[in-house]
């Protein structure tokens, strides 16, 4: 039997190398800036647990009242405990109060007036799609209707799932929806 050699091809070199390479493989890493950190956020925002906020007309002048009330020295909110009286002085007034994930943006009296400016708007985009006007071939069922053998009407009964139970596992829906357990044919 004579011995086979392997010819080194540089395929056969790389894949070699890629396989017992001594050195940890160092895996790419994304430049991840706080705007992209906070736009990734603000999409996914919908159920975030903020209230409700539409600001009323003269939001910037009740800010800078607030601010000459306190007598601030200068348009920064350096000092700590300046900044936190400002803002608890504003959410006095405003009723509307900062979230913490935002104190450290407000640096000056005008950061915390466009922040009274801004609306805050809860609705979850479902809900939003009711007040949009929808193209005619284009239907949305908010009431949707779940199968339940005893009291369905259309098909007596009737499914074309005969072995699969409709569980409704949210406590939000439990009290609205009614669940099926299937009978099974063998345990």
């Amino acid at each position: 039997m004579a011995a086979t050699t392997l010819r080194k091809t540089p395929v056969l070199v790389a894949s070699l190398e890629r396989c017992f390479a001594s050195a940890p493989k160092v895996k790419p890493t994304k430049n991840r800036t706080l705007s992209a950190v906070g736009e990734s956020i603000a999409a996914k925002g919908f159920l975030r647990p903020h209230k409700p906020y539409s600001p009323p007309a003269d939001a910037a002048e009740r800010v800078r009242s607030v601010a000459a009330t306190l007598k601030l020295k200068s348009d920064q909110l350096g000092n700590l405990s300046e900044k936190f009286q400002f803002l608890a002085a504003c959410f006095q007034e405003l009723q509307h109060g900062v979230p913490n994930s935002q104190v450290h943006e407000l640096r000056t009296i005008g950061d915390v007036i466009s922040f009274y400016e801004t609306t805050v708007d809860t609705t979850v985009p479902l809900d939003a799609l009711k007040r949009v006007e929808l193209p005619e071939n284009l239907h949305i069922q908010y009431e949707y209707v779940r199968f339940n053998p005893e009291t369905d009407t259309k098909f007596d009964g009737k499914t074309a799932f005969p072995k699969s139970s409709t569980l409704v596992t949210g406590l939000k829906y439990r009290s609205k929806y009614e669940g099926h357990e299937a009978k099974r044919s063998w345990p």
